[in-house]
């Protein structure tokens, strides 16, 4: 799907307005694009970066607010794990905010769905126990508004939870190398014997290039560790914690995501998929009992932000 011109000459000079245009574009692919399920293998995931920033005392909450909630990942996940008994996902792409739904529905879930920006939430003093996000914070462009709009919807002793943010360092690593990789990907696609099967068309790739362009509109900041949590502090936050993941896991990860992205849909198989998972749970297990030791966490790619309204 190509997006309309005018909407994307609005987009270039409004990052609202991008997100807005991007998710909406992203949302009937986004599960897949980023290989995102609802069974065990996602679920632990979105557990284990949930437990290592906040712990799983308390579960279930009654009410969750997701911030961001795309296609529904991070909010269905814990909620399958047993995180919540209901929760309101929340995103500023109506696209978005429906496959969200869409998906909740499926699982049977308690979810209810609602387009809104996270400077500007629709919703009362004190309405939720607990809110949530998953890489959403680099695309607000007010933070310490966003972050004052977090606490309010908070009951008092209410905690709120962020993981999978860009570290600022992390991100410049990442980045190279999937640029690394896209290049080396896309002229290998091309040799004799393996272009039948695995480069994708000249329509993909243009199509691939213009979503790496706006992408780059929507991401809007990467994050200093430290920074984060005085920007949590700042709003009123207490009981503020962060943690870093993703060392070794993240140089990995984003070369595998960038040749799946840089290949014919389909064309790697199972086995590389049961390759790349397995590798990654590898390489995150030893991110976290080992290099976290010795390793700056401002290296490590993700970082998660926790705190409470008091």
């Amino acid at each position: 799907m190509s997006i309309d011109e005018a909407r994307l000459q609005e987009a270039w000079a409004d990052p609202k307005v991008a997100n807005i245009v991007y998710h909406d574009w992203e949302a009937s692919t986004y599960d897949e694009k980023w290989s995102i399920s609802y069974d065990e293998r996602c679920i632990s995931y979105a557990r284990d970066r949930y437990v290592h920033i906040a712990g799983d005392a308390g579960w279930p909450v009654p009410r969750m607010l997701e911030i961001g909630a795309g296609t529904g990942f991070f909010t269905l996940n814990l909620m399958q794990a047993g995180l919540a008994d209901s929760a309101v996902v929340t995103d500023i792409s109506q696209g978005m905010v429906d496959v969200a739904v869409r998906n909740g529905r499926a699982l049977a879930l308690a979810v209810e769905g609602q387009v809104a920006d996270a400077e500007a939430l629709p919703f009362g003093d004190g309405d939720f126990d607990l809110v949530i996000g998953h890489a959403v914070l680099h695309h607000i462009p007010d933070l310490d508004l966003a972050f004052r709009e977090i606490l309010r919807v908070l009951r008092p002793g209410g905690r709120f939870v962020f993981c999978g943010e860009p570290t600022a360092k992390g991100d410049v690593i990442a980045r190279r190398l999937s640029t690394w990789t896209w290049r080396a990907a896309g002229r290998a696609a091309r040799l004799p014997g393996l272009r039948e099967r695995f480069a994708r068309t000249p329509e993909e790739l243009a199509q691939s290039s213009e979503e790496a362009h706006l992408e780059a509109v929507v991401d809007l900041h990467t994050f200093d560790p430290d920074a984060l949590a005085r920007l949590a502090i700042r709003a009123g936050a207490v009981d503020v914690a962060i943690v870093t993941e993703e060392l070794t896991a993240s140089w990995f990860g984003w070369p595998v995501r960038t040749l799946e992205a840089a290949v014919r849909p389909g064309s790697l198989g199972w086995g590389w998929a049961m390759f790349a998972y397995r590798t990654w749970m590898a390489l995150d297990a030893l991110d976290r009992r080992a290099l976290a030791r010795v390793v700056p966490d401002e290296f490590f790619y993700n970082v998660s932000v926790t705190g409470v309204r008091p």
